[in-house]
């Protein structure tokens, strides 16, 4: 089983600007922790999963070649390639889809920003979209989410029947590029994968339990929260 993995990295980290002035940048991807950009970090806990065949990076046309040069000094034992991206993580996920070998059979897409995704959420998620077709990662809800309209409740919605998306979300390789043509057909724009497969209606997909430590690193008070788990993580591995 070939499996491919699509990390889109092109975002601008519009909401970083506030962190800036420590990192030197406001694009999120590249914002450092310990010294080594949160991509990296990212690169390295697919890498390390046994079921990964490759790790394919889609970046802003202007950032191909620095972080080429970039991840390959992690001297990584898997291929690590980078593909130019598009305007939207849509466009970008599309360009990087277009570019896999045809003999690869899965394709999960995780956004580069979540870190902190464990080895055993991978793999599971993985396996079951291998099984059956399609997989997501989510977790419940803790808090009550209510229904508005304009700033008034208009209902208590039922958290059992609630999850909250996360990634890396994975599809049989050719499911996956069917719901990207049909979308571009349709001019239509998700939110994240699994909207535009779910809208083939020809599998049900399927959620695997994430966790709430897989965090998408999008505003700066995540920085510091990120510099947490990271420090536990480290030393996890040393003790």
């Amino acid at each position: 089983m070939k499996v491919s993995v699509i990390l889109p990295a092109a975002g601008l980290g519009t909401r970083m600007k506030s962190a800036a002035e420590n990192t030197g940048t406001s694009r999120k991807q590249f914002m450092l922790l310990q010294g080594v950009p949160i991509l990296v970090h990212t690169v390295r806990k697919f890498v390390a999963c046994q079921h990964v065949s490759e790790v394919i990076i889609a970046l802003r046309g202007d950032d191909v070649e620095w972080v080429q040069d970039l991840v390959s000094h992690e001297n990584f034992q898997k291929p690590v390639r980078c593909v130019e991206g598009g305007e939207t993580r849509q466009h970008s996920v599309e360009n990087a889809l277009a570019s896999l070998a045809p003999d690869v059979d899965i394709v999960a897409v995780h956004d580069a920003v979540r870190p902190f995704v464990d080895a055993e959420t991978i793999s599971a998620v993985i396996l079951q979209a291998a099984h059956s077709g399609a997989a997501i990662v989510g977790i419940v809800p803790v808090d009550t989410v209510k229904q508005v309209q304009r700033h008034t409740v208009r209902g208590t919605l039922n958290r059992d029947r609630l999850i909250l998306a996360q990634t890396p979300q994975v599809f049989h390789a050719a499911l996956l590029r069917q719901a990207f043509e049909k979308a571009r057909l349709d001019g239509f724009v998700g939110t994240d994968e699994s909207s535009l497969v779910e809208r083939l209606e020809q599998v049900e997909v399927t959620v695997v339990a994430g966790s709430d430590r897989n965090i998408k690193i999008t505003r700066p008070s995540d920085i510091d929260l990120a510099e947490l788990f990271l420090a536990e993580e480290n030393e996890k591995v040393a003790g």
